[in-house]
């Protein structure tokens, strides 16, 4: 349940900041899947650091908003603290996987 003014920082409403986040879930893990393509296809010894350390702060970030998806996708209970993760990071985790993005469009 929101607090005040709906759910997540945007105080949107339950449905929307449901779509909010999973459009959120699948950036990030297409931001993944890129930097493990480019670490594959590329020179290990060439990869750049700032690109790594992106990708890392990214994981760090979305680490509640991927248990979430992990949990309901087996069907597990999602407790309202992790919802309350997940509304106070989704943000967050959408700007640290437009940092990754970005990063990705210079190499």
């Amino acid at each position: 349940m929101p607090f005040s003014g709906g759910y997540g920082a945007n105080g949107l409403s339950r449905e929307a900041f449901s779509r909010y986040v999973e459009d959120v879930f699948r950036l990030q893990n297409r931001m993944t899947s890129e930097v493990m393509m480019l670490l594959e296809t590329g020179d290990p010894a060439s990869s750049p650091d700032d690109l790594l350390r992106a990708e890392r702060q990214m994981h760090e970030v979305c680490a509640s908003l991927n248990e979430y998806a992990d949990r309901d996708i087996e069907g597990q209970n999602i407790g309202f603290f992790l919802q309350r993760k997940v509304e106070k990071s989704a943000v967050e985790c959408e700007q640290a996987a437009f940092r990754v993005e970005t990063l990705l469009r210079k190499q």
